[in-house]
């Protein structure tokens, strides 16, 4: 335990960084020290209400009671073992996860990223093998405005130039089409291509919606073509929407689903690509594989979080809890606020650019006590857990109605 003499402010240890950590991120000023439900505390005990959830990580709150006492029982049993022999955790884990997205088999890996990368692997493979495209020739077609991690392979096919620049070369069997656009997506799918891949709703990008229908085109045309639809649900899936999934606000079933963040209830990471037996059946031993995906720790914190998920409570809390959250979001348009997308617990909010850039919001809304995260230009979103109140909610729309109007 570190003596109260050592003890070093906020300001201080955000300089203490400076020279020592890689300027990879941009934080807000701000040094948290602990959490539990919605709130964070800093080093010199300040609260703040998480409107963030990191990114979707902590959808079920900082240090969920059931979840922390799943790693604890597992923790004192048995921690990682390798795939290179079994575990007894990990049968139940693909078995309930498989269950509660009504595919067939699971792919466990640890990161967003990773998953992502698995499933390009995936489809390429399956193309090969089971399409019959001819060998190297394989075209994956995503969207423009993606953000599906920041490798060297998922960069290659972002528009996103501050993601890209310095980075090349590019992988190249990649086509980017505009996001929400089902015309120029069927114009750019021909016999070369393994899958479509797209984030049934685009997070990064502000939380982009598509219109009503298109994730069902989406779901018909790659039928259609006999290719895959890879569905990325790392942000969107698990709850956020006030659904499961994203997809299910269309009744539509990808071949391929990516699962992350959530899926470790914001204690490990573990991700998944999860798939119909015929698409992750073209995968043989030593292809591929991860030390420790589908470790004994991420197994069993995963199979609690998807029991959370079964009860269907959290995805109420997310629909209910999403009128507020809409209802507070319209009553600012024209009052700061120029436009928004919400569905469920999670927003893209559009700030007047004259009251500020997305960053200077964020940084007024930390000073009343409310942690957000700004996007690109004057947007900002809103994610909380899923477990946050009504009052809390209206508390945070209170002081962005604050933060915009003084």
């Amino acid at each position: 335990m570190t003596s109260p003499a050592l003890a070093r402010s906020s300001d201080e240890l955000i300089r203490a960084e400076e020279p020592v950590l890689a300027h990879n991120y941009h934080p807000l000023p701000v040094v948290v020290a602990r959490a539990e439900g919605t709130w964070v505390e800093d080093v010199e005990g300040r609260r703040y209400l998480d409107m963030l959830a990191g990114y979707s990580a902590l959808n079920f709150g900082h240090r969920n009671p059931v979840l922390i006492e799943a790693a604890h029982r597992q923790l004192d049993r048995l921690t990682l073992t390798s795939r290179a022999f079994h575990n007894d955790r990990l049968a139940r884990f693909a078995e309930s996860l498989a269950a509660l997205t009504g595919l067939d088999m699971v792919l466990p890996m640890n990161t967003g990223a990773e998953a992502v990368e698995s499933a390009v692997k995936v489809a390429r493979k399956w193309a090969y093998e089971v399409k019959g495209v001819p060998a190297d020739r394989a075209t994956i077609v995503v969207a423009d405005g993606n953000f599906h991690g920041r490798t060297t392979t998922i960069v290659s096919f972002s528009t996103d130039e501050t993601a890209r620049s310095g980075f090349g070369p590019f992988t190249p069997g990649f086509r980017v089409v505009p996001y929400n656009d089902l015309a120029a997506l069927e114009a750019a799918v021909d016999e070369t291509t393994a899958a479509v891949l797209i984030e049934p709703i685009q997070g990064e990008a502000g939380v982009v919606i598509p219109d009503e229908g298109y994730l069902s085109g989406v779901r018909d045309l790659t039928r259609r073509a006999g290719c895959l639809f890879i569905a990325d649900e790392i942000q969107s899936g698990l709850g956020r929407t006030g659904r499961t999934l994203a997809v299910e606000h269309e009744e539509v079933v990808p071949d391929v689903l990516l699962l992350g963040k959530a899926l470790g209830g914001g204690i490990v990471p573990v991700s998944a690509v999860v798939a119909r037996r015929e698409v992750l059946g073209v995968l043989r031993p030593g292809e591929h594989g991860s030390t420790f995906g589908g470790n004994p720790l991420a197994a069993a914190v995963g199979s609690a979080v998807v029991e959370l998920l079964e009860t269907g409570e959290f995805q109420r809390r997310a629909a209910e809890l999403g009128v507020v959250l809409r209802e507070g979001l319209t009553a600012l348009l024209g009052r700061g606020v120029v436009g928004f997308r919400s569905r469920g617990l999670w927003a893209g909010v559009d700030v007047d650019p004259a009251i500020g850039t997305g960053r200077e919001i964020s940084e007024r809304l930390m000073r009343e006590g409310v942690l957000v995260k700004d996007t690109h230009g004057s947007t900002i979103r809103l994610a909380p857990p899923l477990t946050i109140t009504e009052e809390e909610l209206r508390s945070a729309l209170g002081a962005l109605e604050k933060t915009l109007t003084a």
